[in-house]
């Protein structure tokens, strides 16, 4: 049999390039096209590239957030707080410190997973309802205050409790040692220690420090398992010592009590100022509050009267339009006037408080007895433009410049729009807005031989340089006058201290409600102690009197008595008088109004 010969490679080689196939198996048959092979090699390919650029784009461009995305899973910065300075009154007593306490907070989606019967102990300790405790941690945010400002008795027994995601952490809670006495004058601080009224508000900068910080790295249940770095340092606030003396500040606080509450007034106010250096040794105000308790407040309880309250300051205005007659040389003590019941200026009519007839009063006389007509007379022979400058001088209708905060400046029209009529109601202190303090400020040029010195809060090394506004003789022949109001047939001989002699101006004006003078009065004192060299000036106001009489020399004026005998003794002022009892007359001249 012949057999066909074995093909060499060679040929099956050369068959298959003339389009003969290696293989007649349709299995192995090749049926796919050339061109899908290259679409997934250029698929893997640009798989490649874009895994290679993500990784650039994760290790190079965005390293610095993804590092900060991971430290913020585990690296925390922790506050470092700064002790608020303490506040002292001149003698070093402390008004107001720090104490430590504690601010509880929570992890909402940790703490619902404990117990119920942890969370009502919780709840106990916070001294909330369970259901107002649920509702704070019914939260989407992954920090929560529960309380501020825990005691740490209490903070220690809820870490006790143990319930994972419940954290305490460091802080501080203001203390007031004189509660509701000084608490017009050093105010008060919020929930973060920040000062929100009164001196604590005015010195913020000084009293708050800088906090510090430090990194910390925390394990997912919030314990700190390592030191990374001190970021910065705290640094705890400056003390601050008042001029405020608390002697003094507690006399005039329950003097001024006692007599709001004595002639059932709407409030009061009062500030002592020392004459020498222009501190203010007692500022208080009723109604008042206590700092330490802020649960129920109300507006009238907040408001510093002293500072923020204007009114007319009536009478007490008239030394300062005498003054300014004397300096210029326009009259003398001695020179006398003709004084009627009334007088017409245009188409107004003015009077004093009680028909008298026709008197014939010396300058020194009007002061006394305090005459609107003969105060609005010697006016009239000075230019508006004199008067203005004298009462802006003194810092009626000026802003002040206390460094404290609220203080209003009041109101003096411009010179220029003044009709004679007004002209001659502001010479006794109506148609012109005061603030309490204004006025005893005002009153420094007759206690300091015609010197004004400006006031502050905080205690003074070094004597203040003044400015003269009157002469020395005429600083002093006003004080002279002043002197003799106090005196038997003045106007305030319930102004009269044993021992000391004493000066100063009474005052009862007609509040304003809605534009219109109403039947309402404020009654007021300023006065000065002892007047034969003064140490103190004292301005006391009370606010709608309505028991008993409504005028400055039977309201206020015995405030400034009580007040001036008690702080001239704390101060060991030598008495300049040999009178020890004091008489007063059974009818007192009041006040023109």
């Amino acid at each position: 049999m012949t057999r066909n010969p074995p093909r060499s490679a060679h040929a099956s080689r050369v068959a298959a390039a003339k389009g003969v196939p290696f293989s007649s198996s349709p299995v192995l048959k090749v049926k796919l096209p050339v061109w899908r092979s290259r679409v997934v090699l250029f698929a893997m390919f640009a798989a490649f590239l874009a895994l290679i650029g993500r990784a650039l784009w994760l290790q190079g461009i965005s390293t610095d957030f993804l590092q900060k995305q991971g430290a913020s899973r585990y690296a925390r910065t922790l506050e470092l707080p700064a002790t608020r300075g303490k506040i002292t009154d001149r003698n070093g007593q402390v008004l107001a410190s720090s104490v430590p306490v504690k601010a509880v907070w929570a992890i909402p989606e940790d703490v619902l997973d404990a117990p119920k019967e942890k969370l009502q102990q919780l709840a106990k300790l916070l001294e909330m309802s369970e259901a107002e405790l649920r509702k704070k941690l019914d939260s989407d945010r992954s920090f929560v205050y529960l309380k501020r400002q825990v005691e740490p008795d209490t903070s220690d027994k809820i870490v006790k409790l143990g319930i994972r995601g419940v954290e305490t952490r460091k802080e501080y809670k203001r203390y007031y040692p004189e509660g509701e006495v000084m608490a017009h004058v050093v105010g008060f601080t919020n929930v973060e220690d920040a000062g929100q009224d009164g001196m604590e508000l005015s010195q913020q900068k000084n009293l708050a420090g800088t906090t510090g910080s430090r990194r910390v790295i925390k394990d997912r249940l919030g314990r700190i398992v390592e030191d990374i770095e001190a970021v910065k340092e705290p640094h705890d606030g400056k003390e601050l010592v008042l001029s405020i003396d608390s002697k003094i500040q507690y006399i005039a606080f329950t003097q001024l009590k006692e007599a709001v509450e004595k002639s059932k007034a709407k409030a009061g106010g009062i500030v002592v100022v020392d004459a020498k250096t222009g501190e203010v040794l007692a500022l208080a105000n009723l109604p008042s509050y206590n700092p330490n308790d802020r649960s129920v407040l109300t507006g009238a309880q907040l408001r510093n009267r002293v500072m923020t309250d204007t009114f007319e300051p009536g009478s007490t205005l008239k030394p300062f339009t005498v003054a300014l007659a004397l300096d210029t040389n326009r009259v003398q003590a001695t020179t006398t006037f003709q004084i009627p019941d009334k007088m017409t200026i245009g188409t107004a009519t003015i009077g004093d408080s009680h028909p008298h007839g026709v008197l014939t009063m010396s300058v020194a006389q009007i002061i006394q007895k305090s005459s609107n007509i003969g105060t609005a007379k010697i006016a009239a022979q000075m230019p508006a433009e004199e008067m203005w400058e004298m009462f802006t001088t003194v810092g009626l209708g000026q802003q002040p410049k206390f460094g404290f905060p609220g203080a209003v400046a009041g109101r003096v029209r411009p010179y220029k729009s003044w009709r004679p009529i007004e002209q001659a109601t502001m010479s006794y202190g109506h148609g012109i807005s005061v603030s309490l303090i204004q006025m005893a400020h005002a009153y420094t040029i007759f206690a300091r031989n015609g010197d004004f010195i400006p006031l502050t809060f905080q205690k003074v090394t070094e004597p203040p340089v003044g400015q003269r506004v009157v002469s020395e003789k005429t600083a002093l022949t006003v004080r002279a006058m002043l002197e003799t109001v106090t005196a038997p047939g003045g106007t305030a001989p319930k102004a009269q201290v044993p021992g000391y002699r004493v000066g100063g101006k009474t005052g009862t004006a007609y509040k304003i409600e809605g534009g219109k003078y109403v039947k309402k009065y404020i009654a007021d004192f300023v006065g000065f102690a002892p007047a034969s060299d003064p140490r103190l000036i004292i301005a006391v106001m009370v606010d709608e009197p309505s028991v008993g009489s409504h005028f400055g020399g039977d309201v206020a004026a015995p405030v400034f008595a009580t007040v001036a005998a008690n702080a001239l003794r704390a101060l060991n002022v030598a008495p300049d008088s040999t009178v020890t009892n004091i008489i007063i007359p059974t009818e007192v001249v009041q006040e023109s109004m």
